[in-house]
């Protein structure tokens, strides 16, 4: 009865103008030509439209297959020598310097297994001169081990000062004496140098 009648007029077009779900922007001033959804409407098609909760089991089965290929292209990398997926441990120029060095040398320390063996072997048979002769071989082992893992820390260390005077080379002396001691099929990374080519 009290109704305006322009109100009248323009609600039956604004019930016929057809619904833009279109995603270009609109002018705030322009009419949306559609009624306002309710709340409730509204929240579900943002619930609808928003990407699904994974379940627990769905983002753990997720983590193991992303875990999984990190390990893959670890493994790779350990094997090629590629700088970008390597372990933190051996990445950066500093530590491949120190891989090459100790790869292009020989090195009795990563003899120590083989000559272990034969030490045990030797030290096992009853007879006196043979195991005296294991005990004297295990000191004269142990011994030449600590004189060349000395020579060898020194002239990395000063060779390191020179190529690398500006990088943090710390624990790069210790990570070539513990890759000394493997044998050198053995090593991770793989050895990309040769024996007796310079670093």
């Amino acid at each position: 009865m009290f109704r305006s009648r322009v109100k009248e007029e323009k609600a039956p077009a604004a019930d016929q103008a057809p619904v833009n779900l279109s995603k270009q922007p609109r002018d705030p001033q322009a009419p949306k030509g559609r009624p306002t959804p309710k709340r409730s409407e509204a929240r579900s098609q943002r619930r609808s439209v928003a990407h699904t909760p994974m379940t627990r089991k769905e983002a753990a089965k997720r983590q193991r297959e992303a875990r999984r290929a990190a390990l893959e292209r670890q493994r790779q990398a350990l094997a090629t020598g590629d700088e970008r997926y390597l372990p933190v441990r051996d990445k950066g120029p500093v530590r491949r310097f120190a891989r090459d060095f100790v790869d292009s040398r020989f090195n009795v320390a990563e003899f120590f297994l083989p000559m272990a063996v034969v030490i045990l072997v030797l030290s096992m048979v009853r007879v006196p001169a043979l195991q005296n002769a294991a005990l004297l071989l295990w000191l004269v082992v142990i011994a030449l081990i600590v004189f060349d893992s000395c020579v060898t820390g020194f002239r990395l260390k000063k060779r390191l000062g020179e190529r690398f005077p500006d990088e943090n080379r710390r624990g790069a002396v210790a990570y070539a004496l513990m890759r000394s001691l493997q044998m050198r099929r053995l090593r991770l990374p793989k050895p990309q140098v040769k024996r007796g080519e310079r670093p």
